[in-house]
């Protein structure tokens, strides 16, 4: 189950579900307010494996917190910010060409740059 940050289009949770993925947004949970660490502890604990994030802070500052959580990880989309169903449109072009493999207790960048 993924968790998208405050950042990323409320659309994108749709779209991973179509691909397969349980997606919630953090907005949806409550959780808009929490700070980046204390966002990865209740998602972790919540059964979360990942967040999808455009913050790349977001991946700095969760170092410590991912290495308590080693099964949870933090995806930082690298993708162009582009408006609604043009940053959908290519989410789901990247996606094709390559899918996001979480790998767990680190921070990923995708599609890697």
């Amino acid at each position: 189950m993924w968790l998208l940050d405050v950042n990323m289009p409320l659309g994108l949770v749709p779209v991973l579900r179509d691909l397969g993925i349980e997606a919630h947004s953090a907005r949806s949970r409550g959780w808009d307010m929490l700070s980046n660490g204390d966002l990865i502890g209740v998602a972790s604990a919540d059964g979360f494996e990942a967040i999808l994030t455009r913050d790349r802070l977001f991946a700095e500052a969760a170092t410590q917190v991912l290495r308590r959580n080693s099964r949870f990880s933090v995806v930082v989309g690298t993708l162009p910010q582009l408006r609604g169903a043009q940053f959908l449109e290519a989410f789901r072009e990247a996606w094709g060409k390559k899918r996001i493999d979480v790998v767990h207790g680190s921070a990923i960048y995708w599609p890697s740059t």
